[in-house]
């Protein structure tokens, strides 16, 4: 194309590549498409607090909820409160029952002789209970959490007396340890169990091993997904908590972050899912404060959308506490349950223990080719910007994919790929609309051509950029595709840079093709850059120049503010309703940014060139045009999501944006003929 050179060369090492990154993402998509089992999580203590409310036994509402699809029960460690308030045990300090004494209403022997021989402290606080196999328990929680030391026993026959050296109103509250009652109660009923510990002060090795200990009672405990900021054994342990986990063949459930990026934080947890060599499950939870404005039929659309979307396998319901109108409190949370297990059965998933990715490290030697791909696009893009001798195209190459590859061919280079994949969610939407910038170039405008024609010819100029640009987000998808991304321990990097700089390498790549100013002048080149910014800048400020800008700065700082996982810029209620038919009716949402503006624009900016517009509004269709370009790469960044989900994505966004396109074009023209017809403006591009 006129004076640019695609070197061969450099295009065939980037196809190449592409072949390596189909290869790569077909082995993901066969591990996400095999790891589709999903377990759904329910408190223990929400069932009981449920069945408490409502009047009826705990025991006929647990098997409810197990028909209705709960497969897994979670146990968090109980508490002296908790147990002093089931009756299992009491829990008194030693002022409390100085007092009774002093009353006269101290009418238990054991209390009375203590006190009478000096042997209670008012201090202290005092625990009992009529099962021995619940005191063994407190008693041991008791002195690991608090030391041998604060812990005594005093029996008086058969009578037994916890004595602990511990604030009263404290030691209530604290975490002793998960209780085997409510564990074998929810094995009993048919139920996996999903223990939910917290670290302890300064733990010691006998502190995990007591905790497997008693674990190991049941053969159906699925996972462990911790309580609190740090993670069982949490510093210096936690490779004897990863050996134990391994032992029982247990999960580490991570708990997605209410941003929906990576997790919550608990110390230790990343680390424990390495020595785990990454037998993790993601876990997500509707925010407690958001479930109640919730529906329950919207509430069971975002649990099929979180596990087909964000590979999420458990699903950690909890439930609702308002009854919907016309139904009882049981019955609503029962059909929320059976509602979200209808759903994914229909999605395609099946519900049990979670499923979890194998180890998944593609051959060094495919990134290698992806990497040499990557760098080939990366030097193309800067001989089409500023074209340099052959021989320098590839030394640059050697030179830069030799130096990416050799640490990744020894085992490392995380940090490279990250940047390799950045590089191409650059470089691709930029090679794409240079692409089109050069057949526009090859092509004067023809304002005589039909709008057939026109749309006939934007919409094959849409679908090689569609597939120029979808070529980077499978490079994307690939060289970064390890169990670490698609659990989203790690992630990919520069999401704010995606969105600029593409906009930015395509608005230079427009001013080196096309003045701006003078619409049969000669090809500015790099060195009419600048005279053009600078015509640009001394243009007279006028007050629709300051609206103008005023609307474009508004337009970039929802299209920056919404770009990665920022809460800065609301989204409006009718794009969530939107957005929510989108994903009842397609397989997979298309995003705003391309079958809304992107792709249309694409469609806008090909009329706008044949029918000579001003050259003003072709530059501002050509860097929206971009933005979907752009949006679309950036789709297969979000590794969590798999990778066939985020092509369909990209295919429906071309099909619906290029029917609005068509829309837009159509209406442009329609608009432009009534505006001729009324003879409001001479006809003079006809």
């Amino acid at each position: 194309m006129a004076n640019f050179k695609y070197n061969k060369l450099l295009v065939l090492l980037i196809v190449v590549g592409l072949l390596a990154a189909l290869g790569v993402d077909w082995q993901r998509h066969t591990l996400e498409a095999q790891n589709n089992q999903v377990e759904l999580v329910m408190d223990y203590e929400d069932i009981v607090g449920l069945a408490q409310t409502e009047g009826v036994p705990v025991r006929d509402l647990m098997v409810k909820f197990r028909e209705a699809g709960i497969t897994t029960l979670a146990v968090y460690e109980t508490t002296l409160k908790k147990l002093t308030e089931s009756g299992k045990v009491s829990a008194v300090s030693g002022a409390q029952i100085l007092q009774r004494y002093r009353t006269g209403s101290l009418s238990d022997p054991l209390w009375r002789t203590m006190v009478e021989t000096n042997r209670l402290q008012p201090e202290d606080v005092y625990i009992t209970g009529p099962d021995r196999t619940v005191l063994d328990e407190v008693q041991s929680d008791l002195t690991r959490r608090l030391s041998p030391e604060r812990v005594s026993v005093i029996t008086d026959g058969s009578s037994r007396v916890i004595v602990a050296k511990a604030n009263y109103e404290k030691v209530l509250k604290w975490n002793l340890g998960l209780p085997s009652d409510e564990m074998r109660e929810a094995a009993g009923q048919g139920f996996l169990v999903m223990p939910r510990p917290t670290n302890y002060t300064k733990v010691q090795p006998d502190d995990i091993r007591a905790l497997f200990h008693r674990l190991a009672k049941f053969n159906n405990v699925s996972g462990i997904m911790f309580v609190g900021d740090e993670v069982l054994g949490y510093p210096d342990l936690l490779k004897m908590t990863a050996e134990r986990m391994k032992e029982q063949n247990l999960t580490l459930a991570m708990i997605e972050h209410p941003l929906q990026l990576q997790f919550l934080k608990q110390d230790g947890l990343l680390d424990l899912a390495s020595l785990l060599n990454y037998r993790a499950a993601r876990v997500y939870v509707i925010p407690k404060a958001e479930q109640p404005k919730l529906k329950v039929s919207d509430a069971i659309h975002r649990w099929v959308l979180s596990d087909r979307e964000r590979n999420i396998r458990i699903d950690l319901l909890r439930t609702y506490d308002k009854a919907e109108l016309g139904k009882s409190l049981i019955e609503t949370n029962l059909e929320y349950v059976a509602g979200v297990k209808k759903a994914l059965l229909e999605a395609g998933f099946e519900t049990g223990r979670a499923g979890t990715f194998p180890p998944f490290y593609p051959s060094r030697w495919l990134w290698v080719v992806l990497i040499f791909g990557a760098t080939a696009a990366g030097v193309l893009l800067l001989s089409l910007l500023r074209p340099f001798a052959v021989r320098y195209q590839y030394c640059l190459l050697l030179v830069i994919a030799a130096v990416l590859s050799i640490p990744v061919l020894k085992g490392g280079g995380n940090l490279i790929r990250q940047a390799v994949a950045l590089a191409c969610a650059i470089e691709f939407p930029v090679l794409a609309i240079i692409w089109q910038m050069d057949a526009w170039r090859a092509s004067p405008p023809n304002s005589g051509s039909s709008l057939v024609a026109t749309l006939l010819g934007g919409l094959r100029g849409l679908t090689a950029a569609f597939a120029i640009a979808m070529t980077g987000g499978l490079y994307v998808a690939a060289i970064l595709a390890d169990v670490r991304f698609l659990l989203e321990i790690n992630i990919y990097r520069g999401v704010k840079l995606t969105f600029i700089m593409p906009l930015l390498l395509a608005a230079l790549a427009y001013l080196i093709r096309f003045d701006l100013f003078d619409k049969e002048g000669a090809m500015p080149g790099i060195s009419g850059v600048w005279r053009q910014i600078r015509r640009i800048l001394d243009l007279p400020i006028r007050i629709k120049t300051v609206v103008l800008f005023g609307v474009l700065a508004f337009v970039a700082w929802v299209y920056i503010g919404r770009s990665g996982h920022t809460a800065g810029v609301p989204v409006p209620a009718i794009e969530i309703k939107m957005r929510t038919f989108l994903e009842n009716v397609l397989y997979a949402r298309p995003r705003e940014k391309e079958f809304m503006i992107g792709h249309p624009a694409f469609l806008l900016a090909v009329l706008a060139y044949r029918r000579s517009w001003p050259r003003l509004v072709h530059f501002a269709l050509v860097v929206g045009a971009v933005i979907g370009l752009g949006s679309l790469v950036e789709t297969f960044a979000h590794l969590r999501t798999p990778v066939w989900m985020s092509f369909v994505r990209g295919v429906d966004g071309l099909v619906t944006g290029a029917v609005l396109g068509i829309l837009a074009v159509a209406g442009v023209q329609l608009l432009r003929y009534v505006w001729l017809k009324w003879g409001r403006r001479p006809a003079v591009d006809e």
